[in-house]
């Protein structure tokens, strides 16, 4: 940092944490170890997407990084900036990894793309030694501190793409990794801060891929500034608190940014998976009543009148869409496109989202016939964190004047209260996925492996990596 400044004190919590924390709960390293795997399932089932393949691998076409980053499911051997983004971007691609739901949401697996780029390529070149308990760790880390930012202060509201707070966690625990100490990691994370984005590509009309690759990006700019830290780049130690030109004068109108909680393992205890489909987390839920009601309703859709969902304010506010759905990126933030596809077919893939499946006109048409209702204790329980519940629920009333059940699901699969149901249900998932990539006998070998937690946190990260590359 600068002469003589005092560093923010939020940046200098953050910076302290990534360094000299010692992760110890066994509760968040067995979540770690379901977010490590899910995170890689979910990237092997994106290079399934020419939208994403044709922005993997090097920057510049035929660049050779000799002992370099590896990207699971591919051949690829890259520096550790491209291999971050390449992975990063590839965990987030499908909206299918875990997520984080307070004030502000986000994916805080996306900074796995970092953390795996920095361990291998650490390992491979520079004589590390990084195991997958290492790994874990420094996911607990970054998990902590994407996650505990999120709970007080929101982001999104002033415009501010949330993936700014992958890129502050990204960007402490790659420094750390790389082996700065506590000032080169503040002096990075201040860089971080600078890097405020707009959001605008998440919402209509500018609703776009990049909301699939914008993760991506925090993680290849996160191990540049922690690249560049260790090589003597200097820090903003005010970057958040300046007057006049600090972020929390230009962004937040002077309101403090805030670190609510002490920085432990809070976040990782609590992640959020997404265990049998892809669907923006607010509607999770929703999707699930759909199902139960689908074989009620799927042989009497002309007698449907009207589908009534009622949900909490943050799901009104983000994913509440009518009118034409342009893309896949579209149509995966509408929760009544969601409930729709769970109405007609009991079942939610990845391909429901792309134009083919979007053709059938029976979707738009149920479309028409949904109303959104705001039911206030679904918001409280929602931002109450004892509960953080995400709770939905849907009604089919028909023609007859006739109606289902109402159907309110509290907490989807993959919340901590379901922890024990989900986890044989991330393990399928987990097969399904690599299998669209990797051999039968490499999907076995990961299976065991992560099947046993004091196996894989012995492992060493290029080793697990050498399970995940084609040709192994």
């Amino acid at each position: 940092m600068g002469q003589g400044n005092t560093t923010d004190s939020v940046i200098t919590a953050i910076a302290e944490y990534a360094v000299n924390y010692k992760p110890d709960s066994e509760l968040a390293m067995d979540s770690a170890r379901l977010t490590l795997m899910d995170s890689i399932g979910c990237a092997l089932l994106a290079l399934d997407y020419q939208a994403c393949t044709k922005l993997l691998g090097p920057t510049i076409e035929g660049t050779i990084v000799p002992n370099g980053a590896r990207v699971m499911g591919t051949s690829f051997e890259l520096d550790p900036v491209k291999a971050a983004f390449d992975m990063g971007a590839a965990i987030r691609w499908l909206d299918f990894n875990d997520t984080w739901l307070a004030a502000e949401w986000g994916h805080p697996s996306d900074n796995y793309g970092a953390i795996l780029a920095v361990a291998d390529f650490m390992n491979r070149s520079k004589g590390a030694e990084f195991s997958v308990s290492d790994v874990l760790k420094y996911a607990i880390k970054a998990y902590e501190i994407q996650g505990v930012l999120a709970l007080q202060n929101s982001f999104n509201r002033v415009g501010i793409d949330h993936v700014l707070l992958v890129k502050v966690a990204s960007t402490a625990v790659a420094t750390a990794m790389f082996g700065g100490d506590v000032r080169q990691v503040e002096n990075a994370v201040s860089n971080a801060w600078l890097d405020a984005t707009l959001r605008t590509y998440r919402h209509a009309p500018n609703t776009g891929s990049r909301k699939s690759w914008a993760a991506g990006d925090a993680l290849r700019r996160a191990v540049q500034f922690g690249s560049d830290s260790l090589a003597g780049e200097m820090g903003y130690p005010s970057v958040l608190t300046a007057p006049g030109w600090g972020f929390q004068d230009v962004w937040f109108k002077g309101q403090q940014v805030v670190l609510e909680r002490e920085l432990d393992s809070y976040v990782m205890e609590n992640i959020l998976f997404k265990v049998s489909f892809p669907a923006e987390f607010h509607a999770q839920t929703a999707v699930e009543a759909a199902f139960v009601l689908h074989e009620e309703v799927v042989g009497k859709l002309d007698q449907i009148e009207r589908v009534t969902i009622s949900t909490q304010e943050s799901a009104l506010r983000i994913i509440d869409k009518t009118g034409p759905l342009n893309n896949p990126a579209d149509r995966d933030h509408c929760i009544q496109y969601m409930t729709a596809i769970g109405l007609l077919k009991g079942a939610l893939t990845a391909e429901d989202y792309e134009d083919e499946a979007a053709a059938n006109p029976q979707i738009d048409w149920l479309r028409e016939k949904m109303v959104m209702e705001h039911d206030q204790r679904f918001t409280n329980e929602y931002l109450d964190p004892d509960k953080r519940s995400i709770a939905n629920s849907v009604q089919v009333t028909f023609a007859d004047g006739s109606s289902t059940e109402k159907i309110t699901v509290e907490y989807p699969i993959g919340h901590r209260r379901r922890r024990e149901e989900a986890k044989p249900v991330l393990a399928k998932k987990f097969r399904t996925n690599a299998l669209t990539q990797l051999h039968t006998g490499q999907v076995d070998d990961l299976e065991a492996l992560f099947g046993d937690q004091v196996l894989l946190e012995s492992t060493q990260l290029d080793q697990l990596m050498n399970l995940l590359i084609l040709n192994s």
